[in-house]
């Protein structure tokens, strides 16, 4: 199935139903009173996270989502029923945002997380709420309030731990196929790859992380050469970036340090926080280099690109190198972990301190000291 990755969507509430004027007609009591009652609630539209889902290809064909409206209100104190509220499910990794101001929404994050998109209106007052001693009979009532109405851009971007970066035909494929479960397409022509694909990386039975692969990159991207930026939103969300490079290009003609330097060019066009993230350079390819030549290839890339972070030699055709690349990625992803906890704990410990005003002798937290 083609990965659809965004969508423009426009959701509709509900209008609430109409207050009723009327009066209480019976035998023996002629002018019982008012009893119109309310109008019921327009329906809302929800969004909920479903991690079942992995595309946009349902918003891409349904365009329009609409909620039904509120019943009116009718005599002998009958309130008009509420319209059921709408519930759209979308992936895990969705990212709201209104097309007309470029407000975000929403950022569904977790499986389950729930978020209103748009709000039904509240059903009109009937004459009821408007009796008062010196007004008997009133003829007063009000109408329901109109939903809201919302443009709204939809734009996935896949929940990753390490995301691979590199030009065409690098061995991004091979790389993520070596190593996880993943199985995209691999063949020697450039753009293999037209999607981003996922894949679980076991380091252990316990210990795990998400790697994504997306579409390779070239110079001019950003004018819209290849695939442009396309999927470049994917990286986003990852604690790591692999620069993967072709050491041993087929063409003679192609210098991987010209290349490199090409894709983070790209990469700064794009976004300069994608640039900052955490970024390795993973040399693929070495097994078509002889051995002999390796280390001196390996220095003299790296002087030409003036790279100082760090560096793996790999060969993801026969593995060479890959399982010492997961075991560092997972260490970093663990030591990051770590630190944002740690931070999380410091940050709290703060709140609570700025809530105490005074000290109580009875209170848990703290513990006299005698002399």
């Amino acid at each position: 199935m083609k990965f659809i990755d965004e969508a423009r969507i426009e959701v509709i509430a509900g209008d609430g139903g109409n207050g009723c004027a009327s009066f209480l007609r019976e035998k023996f009591r002629p002018f019982g009173g008012p009893d119109g009652g309310d109008g019921g609630k327009g329906g809302s539209i929800w969004a909920v996270a479903d991690r079942n889902i992995n595309t946009l290809v349902d918003f891409r064909y349904s365009k329009v989502h609409t909620a039904r409206n509120g019943e009116p209100g009718r005599g002998s104190d009958c309130y008009g029923k509420g319209a059921d509220d709408v519930t759209l499910r979308m992936p895990v990794g969705t990212l709201i945002v209104d097309n007309v101001n470029g407000e975000i929404i929403a950022d569904l994050t977790e499986h389950g997380q729930t978020e209103l998109l748009a709000k039904g209106g509240e059903g009109g007052w009937g004459n009821i709420h408007f009796k008062t001693s010196t007004n008997r009979a009133p003829r007063q009532k009000t109408d329901g309030k109109p939903g809201e109405r919302r443009q709204l851009r939809l734009e996935l971007k896949v929940l990753a731990d390490v995301g691979l970066l590199g030009m065409p035909n690098a061995g991004k494929s091979t790389f993520i196929t070596a190593v996880s479960n993943a199985k995209p397409k691999i063949a020697d022509y450039p753009f293999t790859t037209l999607h981003p694909n996922l894949g679980v990386v076991r380091v252990s039975h316990a210990k795990s992380f998400v790697i994504a692969d997306i579409p390779g990159l070239i110079e001019g991207a950003a004018e819209g050469a290849g695939l442009g930026h396309q999927f470049l939103r994917h990286l986003a969300r990852t604690g790591l970036l692999l620069h993967i490079v072709d050491l041993a290009p087929f063409e003679a003609t192609v210098d991987p340090v010209k290349e490199a330097k090409a894709l983070i060019k790209e990469l700064e066009k794009y976004d300069e926080d994608l640039l900052n993230k955490p970024r390795w350079l993973v040399l693929n390819k070495l097994d078509m280099v002889p051995e002999e030549e390796r280390k001196k290839k390996v220095k003299d890339f790296l002087k030409k690109l003036s790279w100082k972070g760090p560096v793996f030699e790999i060969s993801a055709l026969n593995r060479e190198g890959c399982q010492d690349l997961i075991n560092a990625i997972y260490l970093h992803l663990e030591e990051k972990r770590a630190t944002e906890v740690r931070v999380d704990e410091t940050t709290q410990m703060t709140e609570e301190a700025r809530g105490i005003n005074s000290i109580d002798p009875d209170d848990p937290r703290f513990k006299i000291l005698e002399d």
